[in-house]
């Protein structure tokens, strides 16, 4: 991913707004949220079928970013394996979840921190879309946590993790929690590392409203694990390729 790539996604389409245009539009954005994701956790608690709930998330996911001029642009779907996988990919904002939601076809399960089980609609939402949650601080509970998910990858399952676990206001890379990458070595399944661009501009951590601006999401060729204790090169190799492409500081070195 270029320079110019950075520059693109971050650019807000329709050129620069005024200080207070930017707080209307951040109010608004926040209400078109809240509407739709009241709406989709309706239909969701009274749909059958987990796909089908995916497919409706998925599709608020988009809608939102469109009314909201947030453009996404999607390359490298064709390195997602057809059976099971996991995507690792950057974290800047919590716009990622809506983004990777919007970005992903509807088979893919996501690895979220378990604290997020606690806030009641969020909680619900992930619920029935079946997300796993991953508890952080107690290793005993994560080591439980952990198998879990080993489990639900080996049964074929496709996923999805952030493997900072948070994000940083700075710009930059921070690293990698080993997670992902033993599960995906455990299980036996390819790794694909995806790239984020734009969303910490819209929404950083450092501020309360959200701006527009394009979005660039990139999957690139998966990466096979050479046995069960692979994690340390998979993870490795994964986060290179990433920063590399991601084209910001290293936060870990």
């Amino acid at each position: 991913m270029t320079n110019r790539d950075s520059e693109q996604a971050a650019a807000p389409p329709g050129g620069a707004l005024t200080k207070a245009a930017y707080g209307l539009y951040g109010v608004v954005a926040w209400l078109v949220f809240t509407i739709l994701a009241l709406g989709t956790l309706a239909l969701v608690l009274v749909l059958p079928g987990i796909g089908l709930r995916r497919r409706v998330t998925g599709g608020g996911a988009r809608l939102f970013l469109g009314l909201m001029r947030m453009p996404l642009e999607v390359r490298g779907l064709e390195h997602l394996p057809a059976g099971q996988c996991i995507v690792v990919a950057n974290h800047a904002s919590y716009l990622d979840g809506v983004v990777m939601k919007a970005a992903l076809p509807p088979r893919f399960a996501y690895v979220v921190k378990r604290e997020m089980a606690s806030f009641p609609l969020a909680g619900l939402l992930l619920r029935r879309i079946g997300t796993e949650f991953v508890e952080r601080l107690d290793r005993q509970k994560g080591a439980s946590d952990t198998r879990r998910v080993m489990r639900t990858a080996s049964g074929g399952q496709a996923l999805v993790f952030f493997p900072e676990g948070t994000f940083s206001n700075e710009r930059g890379l921070l690293k990698f929690q080993s997670g992902a990458f033993i599960t995906a070595a455990r299980a036996g399944c390819p790794v694909v590392p995806g790239v984020i661009v734009g969303s910490r501009e819209i929404l950083p951590g450092s501020r309360a409203l959200p701006r527009p601006g394009r979005i660039l999401v990139e999957f690139m060729a998966p990466i096979v694990p050479a046995g069960r204790d692979a994690a340390p090169e998979l993870r490795d190799r994964s986060r290179r390729l990433i920063l590399d492409r991601l084209g910001e500081p290293d936060l870990a070195a």
